[in-house]
């Protein structure tokens, strides 16, 4: 179980393996990602953000991302180095946190819904979770920096449905187009785009 430390930006880097409801300080702004299905380039991104700015990121997955892992444990090893005293400096704890889930359909959807705040972003190529986000208030953005709201996401969610329904009668294969330098620069300026409204609305 993931707790809060005294300090509301401390939070301890555990896993969990179910979706029992963690309550958080909401001083900074939160970021929920499909861990899943975001590749390693874009989870890049986020991290640097995270260890830039004064910010939370719950990576939710059903496995243990070691590059996740290992900017947790050198961001926390950088916030440690300007401090003196040894009790202080343990007490210290990077803002990234790695939630690892339970195999199994939903298991990191439900977590992310279960969690995150109308005031969070959200990052998922997972339409059906998309949906019950923005439905939740939630900014959410897609793999490839497309924002979803509540009018656009009604289309979204119908042509996904359609696409299923072909797949499932062989007529329709849906092949999802590697992410390259194109793909990982509009990410990226998206990114930032719906960051900063969202530090600007925290104030």
């Amino acid at each position: 179980m993931i707790q809060a430390m005294k300090m509301s930006w401390m939070i301890d880097f555990r896993m969990v393996s179910n979706a029992t409801k963690v309550r958080y300080s909401r001083d900074m702004i939160e970021l929920y990602i499909d861990a899943d299905s975001c590749p390693k380039p874009l989870r890049a991104i986020i991290l640097k953000a995270v260890t830039n700015r004064n910010l939370k990121a719950f990576f939710v997955a059903d496995r243990l991302l070691k590059d996740v892992r290992q900017a947790y444990e050198e961001h926390t090893a950088l916030l440690r180095s300007a401090v003196e005293q040894p009790e202080e400096r343990r007490m210290i704890k990077s803002p990234i946190t790695m939630i690892v889930v339970e195999s199994g359909a939903d298991q990191a959807d439900r977590w992310i819904v279960d969690h995150a705040s109308p005031d969070s972003l959200a990052i998922t190529r997972d339409i059906i979770l998309a949906d019950m986000l923005v439905k939740k208030g939630i900014t959410v953005l897609d793999d490839r920096g497309n924002v979803f709201t509540n009018e656009n996401i009604a289309e979204r969610l119908s042509l996904r449905n359609a696409m299923t329904t072909l797949r499932e009668y062989g007529v329709f294969a849906e092949k999802h187009k590697p992410i390259g330098p194109k793909e990982i620069r509009e990410f990226s300026a998206a990114f930032d785009r719906e960051l900063a409204k969202a530090l600007k609305q925290k104030g």
